[in-house]
């Protein structure tokens, strides 16, 4: 007897392994991979048909990382089931369903601003309309409004990290679409003082750098590079650091500047705080990087603290 019910449970484990491995084949075969990470199961590969199915069988779409989630136990036979009675769905293969309220809401927003232009549009409705091209089908408006409130601006969100934006359901397109726009106006600042004399356009120089480092969550040390006639030849981010302090090597800052052919300096660094004023441990810096560089003839115009409403200046503060 006890034999017998030994025998009968390996054939129940045999054939529990065996509609395991068929329901894990099925799944295969639709294009997709099941990968486990502790209690996490994640489906990622040809989804799209397969999404109706996916929903109704409890998953959740990560729209960063591009797959679907599922907690608990292993979810594989249930999917396979679930794929198996529904027909994979195309782009118009769902039901026809009642317009939603939003409907044409995007082409009176474009129409709008090849009438008038993009001026007259809040930060909100900018964002907006920069969410049509990553996000299809949903009303963005909500969701612009929703990160200008937990960011605050739009270099703000620009600048935020991708764990920031995951609270949100960014996906891959829409941070890509972020991280181009703040290259693009950092880009577009640099053009106003890239090989011209930089003293004679300081506010555009200001604007730059504003542009570049405001927004950043960490310190950066950047030096921008000056040949003779003080036009701007390169510019370089030297050193990543922490939210309140970068690590700065004076014998590295004069390598660069003989590596550029420089003849002057202009140190720049942001402080994440927002607040520009100059630190004890910035203003010895300074005198460091000052003194390492004036016997090899190269002047040092200024250091400036950058900050999200603001800037402060050695040259002006009377620290250089």
């Amino acid at each position: 007897m006890g034999r017998a019910r030994t025998k009968a449970a390996e054939d129940g484990a045999a054939r529990g392994e065996a509609s395991q491995d068929d329901a894990l084949l099925s799944l295969l075969a639709a294009g997709l991979r099941l990968q486990a990470n502790d209690s996490l199961w994640r489906v990622s590969g040809n989804t799209l048909p397969h999404r109706a199915a996916l929903r109704d069988a409890g998953g959740t779409w990560n729209r960063l990382d591009m797959c679907w989630e599922f907690t608990g136990g292993d979810p594989t036979a249930k999917l396979a089931a679930a794929i198996e009675a529904a027909p994979p769905l195309g782009h118009n293969s769902a039901p026809t369903e009642p317009k939603p309220h939003y409907h044409g809401h995007r082409a009176r927003v474009r129409d709008r601003v090849l009438k008038s232009g993009a001026e007259g549009l809040e930060d909100y409705e900018l964002l907006e309309l920069l969410l049509f091209y990553a996000i299809e089908r949903i009303d963005t408006k909500p969701l612009a409004k929703r990160l200008l409130e937990r960011f605050g601006t739009l270099g703000d969100l620009f600048a935020a990290e991708a764990t920031q934006l995951r609270e949100f359901e960014i996906d891959q397109r829409t941070l890509v679409l972020f991280r181009t726009l703040r290259e693009s106006g950092r880009r577009l600042a640099l053009q106003k003082v890239a090989k011209k004399p930089v003293l004679g356009n300081w506010q555009q120089l200001i604007d730059y750098c504003h542009t570049a480092l405001a927004h950043e969550k960490t310190e950066r040390f950047a030096i921008l590079f000056l040949n003779r006639k003080n036009e701007l030849i390169a510019d370089e981010v030297q050193q990543r650091g922490t939210v309140d302090h970068t690590p700065v090597y004076p014998r590295e800052v004069v390598k660069r500047a003989l590596h550029h052919e420089a003849s002057a300096l202009i140190l720049v660094h942001n402080h994440p705080s927002g607040d520009p004023k100059p630190s004890r441990e910035d203003i010895e810096m300074t005198r460091e990087i000052k003194a390492a560089a004036e016997p090899l003839g190269i002047t040092i115009h200024d250091h400036l603290v950058i900050g999200r409403k603001g800037h402060a200046s050695f040259r002006s503060l009377g620290l250089l």
